[in-house]
């Protein structure tokens, strides 16, 4: 049986399964949540040790254990969820603390910490922008955050560019910070690189290129064969294309006319780069591009949905790209990579599927009006973790999505999670039972 035909059929079957359970467990996650969002509250405004103090209060994903500082792609997921459950207030705090870091540091960086000054995160600061800007309609907020992101802009624009015109993840990282993350990377990959034949320059490359990796949030993965730094990622490029567009939005909004048209002429741009070359005329699919080789890399990854998200392509383009779904879709959601032998067991690759995905794929599929494919992977989501949390007590930071439990490939020891898992479960659970139409 093919296996287009094997979804269809799965997708009646678990959406009338799904129909016939009451709101009871769904709620009960919900109030936990609701009970929750209190307790990842921070407040420090000086700093500490490695602690950047911020101006307001934030976010962290965790309620207690680790990740006790904000983070910057994490957060976008987060305040879609505290939006939602009435908490603009939060949100707003943590966009205002990003401005700040941005007119700080030149840059909004992986998270409030000083080890993190050597680099970023996927950019979603724009997105935040146009959130908390749809529910609060404050122009003069607006022009201040409008210059700001301009100086994020132009970070990915004159540190993170390629020879060919699209953005890569990279780092300032000292000697110190590389030769320290090599050990890191080691112990996460399981591995020694320090006794595979490699000369000091090739491991001190390596270095650079994993934590060029956690500029990407997706560290570790088989996306960039352990070469982060020579690869055009698609989502990177996609959400600077929506960077660039909402930049065209912002720009009518406050009257600057002017500005529109530039910022739309860019993102053209971008989109005409994105297909010559991420795009794969033989499976109509696109990929990576490795621009110092020149090829593509050979690894679906739900990454693909990004542009979806950003509404990059075209509805015919769209309606290949749901394709993606034959070698990513399983029973509880969308996995991060395809499910292939990679050289080493990675976080970010099957069976591993992550809160932000679902949510990047759903918001994707439902744009292109794929609304059965949009509301099965919510539907997965969403009952995975509710059965999880009903076992274990908890949400946690990613999901198995083979056996809809948290029995994941892990490099290091898994915390407990609010953060993007409760952001994504409050918004696709809200996606079901309002039928609401998702609007950028």
């Amino acid at each position: 049986m093919c296996v287009r035909l094997w979804l269809l059929i799965y997708s009646v079957v678990f959406l009338f399964s799904c129909s016939q359970k009451t709101s009871s467990d769904v709620e009960q996650v919900r109030e936990f949540i609701r009970s929750s969002w209190d307790k990842t509250v921070r407040n420090n405004q000086e700093g500490d040790s490695t602690l950047i103090g911020l101006p307001y209060p934030y976010t962290v994903p965790c309620i207690n254990e680790g990740f006790q500082e904000m983070y910057y792609w994490d957060t976008y997921f987060t305040n879609e969820g505290m939006i939602l459950d009435g908490h603009l207030d939060y949100a707003k705090n943590n966009v205002d603390n990003m401005l700040y870091m941005v007119d700080k540091f030149g840059k909004m960086l992986n998270g409030n910490r000083t080890f993190y000054l050597n680099r970023s995160q996927p950019p979603y600061l724009s997105m935040m922008v146009a959130r908390v800007y749809q529910e609060n309609g404050d122009k003069k907020w607006l022009r201040k955050a409008y210059e700001t992101l301009k100086k994020e802009y132009k970070f990915w624009m004159t540190e993170r560019m390629s020879p060919v015109g699209l953005n890569h993840y990279d780092n300032s990282a000292t000697q110190a910070s590389v030769d320290s993350f090599l050990c890191v990377g080691s112990e996460r990959l399981g591995t020694d690189f320090s006794k595979k034949g490699l000369t000091n320059e090739q491991l001190n490359l390596l270095g650079r290129n994993l934590l060029a990796e956690c500029e990407s949030g997706w560290d570790m993965n088989p996306r960039y064969e352990m070469r982060c730094l020579d690869f055009c990622p698609i989502d990177l490029n996609s959400n600077l294309y929506l960077y660039e567009k909402n930049f065209a939005y912002f720009t009518r909004e406050l009257g600057i006319a002017d500005s529109s048209k530039v910022w739309l002429d860019r993102a053209a741009q971008r989109k005409a780069l994105l297909k010559k070359y991420c795009y794969n005329k033989a499976d109509k699919l696109y990929y990576d591009y490795d621009y110092v080789n020149n090829r593509q890399s050979d690894v679906v990854s739900a990454a693909i949905f990004s542009l979806m998200y950003a509404k990059v392509v075209d509805q015919s383009e769209a309606n290949d790209l749901v394709k993606a779904l034959d070698k990513l879709e399983f029973e509880y959601g969308v996995s991060t990579c395809e499910n292939r032998d990679y050289q080493y067991s990675y976080q970010w690759s099957y069976p591993n599927g992550w809160a932000p995905l679902q949510y990047l794929a759903v918001r994707g599929l439902d744009n292109y009006g794929f609304r059965n494919e949009a509301q099965r992977i919510a539907h997965k989501y969403v009952d995975m973790v509710t059965n999880t949390y009903k076992t274990t007590g908890h949400l946690w930071e990613k999901y198995n999505i083979r056996k809809g439990n948290a029995d994941v490939r892990n490099e290091y020891e898994m915390p407990t999670m609010l953060g993007w898992s409760a952001g994504v479960y409050v918004y696709l659970a809200d996606y079901l039972d309002d039928g609401f139409k998702m609007k950028r």
